[in-house]
């Protein structure tokens, strides 16, 4: 009889139910899928997932969940899961696509998906997923929140131009558009002091902040916005990854004689983290030396702002993990000293000012 050596269930989710397969390997490295079967998306049907899977391995070898991110459906799975003591790994929706071109599947719909799942946790080396700190969940949602009110006053704002550049403006029209726009800047104020507050609540964050913070351009919210959406790095090992968690990867299409596209990003990543980094590209393009330096070098070369302007950006994010990381604060000059062959230590600056949250 060939002996398992490896099992894993995939998992996909929906709004209200669970599709999930169970597959084996086996010492042949041969995969199978034992069973397919649904459940509700809630907690009794997270039990009845387990008593199910537990019936198909009776010798209570360990056994891997994988499931994929789809919106915010798959959390309440994937938490009562880990709380069980199980291996979850929670898999994003452009990595289970990139695998599932690689099977010679045509037809997909939700049984099909969750044997690809259970047939990625057996040929992959997987990650466990860990919860984010609840300071990360609290901050990421006001920071979105946020980000939407933003959105909307801008609106509003253009339609108020708009309304008051033509010949004949409706005054009940513009008065009304004033008090939204006043009405969301006082939620957005409020939206600013509770995440001052959350901050203040926890003093290895407030400390980890005020380091990020060093670097010119980057201000609280851009960097609140950044450790909100990756949970403080905690799932990314290194730069390159983490430039392709935010879609600022760069991609390339080029075969033979006939295909050759031009270099771009992928944007196949978190778009918050894209779009708080914009402006503080452009203060960093004024202000600083070296990111000036970059972005004068790329537009010579290429003749496009845009894409100057990307690289400072992706520069900065890798900056902010790597003074998240050493828990360190930012010192402009510290390549200067390097290329002078000073020892090489911390970029640290000595000449801070107080930081205040605002």
């Amino acid at each position: 009889m060939e002996k398992r050596i490896k099992q894993s269930v995939g998992i996909d989710c929906g709004q209200k139910e669970l599709v999930v397969a169970y597959g084996v390997m086996d010492d042949n490295y041969d995969v199978r899928i034992l069973s397919n079967t649904k459940f509700s998306n809630n907690e009794k049907g997270f039990e009845k997932l387990l008593a199910w899977s537990k019936k198909l391995n009776p010798e209570a070898a360990a056994v891997s969940y994988v499931i994929e991110a789809t919106g915010v459906y798959h959390e309440r799975a994937s938490l009562y899961l880990h709380e069980k003591g199980c291996g979850i790994t929670v898999l994003l929706p452009n990595r289970s696509k990139a695998f599932m071109k690689t099977l010679s599947v045509k037809t997909v719909n939700d049984k099909v998906s969750a044997q690809m799942l259970a047939q990625f946790g057996l040929e992959k080396k997987l990650e466990y997923w860990q919860p984010p700190h609840q300071v990360y969940n609290e901050l990421r949602q006001l920071t979105r929140e946020r980000d939407q009110l933003m959105g909307e006053q801008t609106q509003v704002k253009n339609q108020l131009h708009a309304e008051k550049s033509g010949a004949w403006p409706n005054a009940g029209s513009v008065k009304r558009m004033k008090q939204r726009i006043n009405f969301l800047s006082k939620q957005i104020e409020q939206i600013e002091n509770e995440i001052n507050a959350a901050i203040e609540k926890q003093p290895w964050l407030k400390e980890k902040i005020k380091n990020v913070c060093t670097i010119k351009g980057v201000g609280v919210i851009t960097a609140v916005t950044v450790i909100a959406e990756t949970n403080g790095f905690n799932l990314i090992r290194n730069k390159k990854q983490l430039v392709s968690y935010a879609g600022l990867d760069v991609i390339t299409k080029d075969s033979g004689t006939l295909v050759k596209s031009k270099p771009r990003i992928s944007r196949k990543g978190n778009k918050y983290l894209r779009k708080c980094l914009h402006f503080p590209a452009l203060i960093a393009i004024r202000t600083t030396d070296h990111m000036k330096a970059l972005f004068a070098r790329l537009v010579s070369k290429h003749g496009i702002k845009m894409k100057g302007a990307v690289a400072v950006q992706r520069k900065l994010l890798e900056l902010i993990y790597i003074l998240w990381k050493k828990n360190e604060v930012y010192d402009p000059n510290y390549q200067t000293k390097k290329r002078e062959g000073q020892p090489e230590r911390s970029p640290l600056r000595t000449d801070l000012k107080p930081f205040l949250i605002c």
